[in-house]
């Protein structure tokens, strides 16, 4: 099988390009930055592709920063260049989800959650709905 899984924030805004046909294409590719686990610190990048609706949702919602969780599948490929063979490796992107609320990923704490350490339970409450 061929399926791989990550967790990252996007290092700059993706680029998009739309490939020519009888229907336009979408293709954008973005850069993830993924933490090392362990002490290590440090992050490896993924360079990830999107194409057609998965990639027109990357151009109309994801930016430098957004943490995105992705699923895909891993693509080898290479080619040439000033002489030289050049060798790729994508994730091709199946499906992509944000990893954070908004608020979150501005720094802010939403109006409505209650900071303290327990949750208010409104007097009068006697009974939980759950055994």
């Amino acid at each position: 099988m061929n399926i791989w899984c990550g967790m990252g924030r996007l290092i700059k805004d993706p680029a998009v390009k739309y490939k020519e046909g009888a229907e336009p294409l979408c293709v954008a590719r973005y850069t993830l930055a993924i933490d090392r686990p362990g002490k290590d610190k440090g992050a490896d990048f993924i360079s990830c592709v999107a194409f057609g609706k998965r990639g027109e949702f990357v151009e109309k919602y994801l930016k430098k920063g957004t943490k995105v969780s992705v699923v895909g599948h891993i693509q080898t490929g290479s080619y040439e260049s000033n002489g030289n063979k050049v060798y790729t490796t994508d994730i091709i992107v199946d499906s992509c989800e944000f990893a954070e609320s908004k608020a979150a990923a501005a720094n802010e704490t939403p109006a409505n959650v209650d900071n303290s350490d327990f949750m208010n339970i409104p007097s009068g409450a006697d009974e939980l709905p759950f055994n």
